[in-house]
């Protein structure tokens, strides 16, 4: 089977949806930020910390890559993952790739409390959220094979959701 690749914006349930599908259907769940720091001994806070944000995403690009050679995962990515164009081909060369929306009042809702998420450790985490969501939205869009809103939504119905939309679509 084809790997099922879970972008959209911090605290859109990336991490929750994907462990829920990958044990429905009996696949491996990998998230690549936990992969990294695994990798890395470190957690990604750190990692801006010392390399910064373009030395993370260098770690993310190498990460992704390697995630969707393997067939058969589900994957969550990073928020930020679409930002590069060499990471928004391997997602899409991947496998299907399922665009998890959240509002920004959810992902602020989601995130409040959460120290490590390294863009939100700034005044106005709010302004931020809106900001990235102005600049990734299309982008999530430009690769998506479905679009599935996760406001409000438990993950389970969420999960229903994505294998029915799935099926509808013509094999790759």
């Amino acid at each position: 089977m084809v790997n099922l690749i879970l972008v959209g914006p911090m605290g859109a349930g990336k991490s929750t949806i994907g462990r829920l599908l990958a044990k429905e259907l009996h696949l491996a769940f990998k998230d690549s930020d936990k992969e990294i720091e695994q990798r890395c001994g470190a957690n990604i806070p750190w990692i801006f910390d010392v390399e910064g944000e373009a030395g993370f995403r260098e770690r993310e690009q190498a990460m992704l890559s390697e995630l969707c050679a393997t067939d058969g995962m589900v994957i969550a990515t990073g928020g930020g993952a679409v930002m590069r164009d060499g990471n928004r081909q391997i997602l899409r060369a991947g496998g299907r790739v399922v665009y998890l929306h959240a509002s920004v009042e959810h992902q602020i809702a989601r995130t409040a409390r959460d120290r490590n998420r390294p863009l939100l450790q700034k005044p106005n985490p709010g302004q931020i959220l809106r900001d990235l969501m102005d600049l990734r939205d299309p982008l999530y869009r430009e690769i998506a094979d479905v679009v599935v809103e996760t406001d409000e939504r438990p993950p389970r119905l969420v999960v229903q959701e994505i294998l029915e939309r799935l099926r509808k679509l013509p094999p790759r």
